[in-house]
């Protein structure tokens, strides 16, 4: 069993997913946010895939810890999730995980067209990873 994670966004959502020893985080995929039943159908059988037993979804907290409009859009997404799947979802700040991701990705000397792909997954590792640790 596996744990996923998403980091939400507008126009894509970032997958990463654990190894089945819940030690390490690795990017998974970049899926388009919209159309949202296309997003649904596609997260659907990437946990039908990889048996996954918890989602982690970013919380993008503002750096007061405040809640704002982006994370009332992912209370909206997961709500809409969790229709349609049964394996629970959990919520962690990710305050500064995208600043994470652009900075080990520029400092991997990433490709512009590489880079855009790879930062939404990369910061949905990070995430999954912070939980990862946390667990230990």
């Amino acid at each position: 069993m596996r744990i996923l994670a998403l980091d939400h966004g507008t126009k894509n959502i970032g997958v990463a997913i654990s190894d089945e020893l819940k030690m390490i985080a690795q990017p998974f995929a970049t899926i388009d946010a919209v159309p949202l039943d296309a997003c649904v159908k596609k997260l659907i059988e990437i946990i039908e895939e990889k048996k996954v037993e918890l989602i982690i979804i970013g919380m993008p907290k503002n750096m007061n810890g405040s809640c704002g409009s982006a994370a009332e859009r992912v209370n909206q997404f997961i709500d809409t999730l969790q229709k349609h799947i049964k394996v629970p979802i959990k919520t962690m700040d990710e305050r500064l995980s995208t600043v994470q991701a652009n900075k080990y990705l520029h400092e991997t000397g990433q490709k512009m067209k590489k880079y855009k792909q790879n930062l939404d997954k990369t910061a949905a590792a990070i995430i999954l990873q912070s939980y990862l640790d946390s667990l230990s």
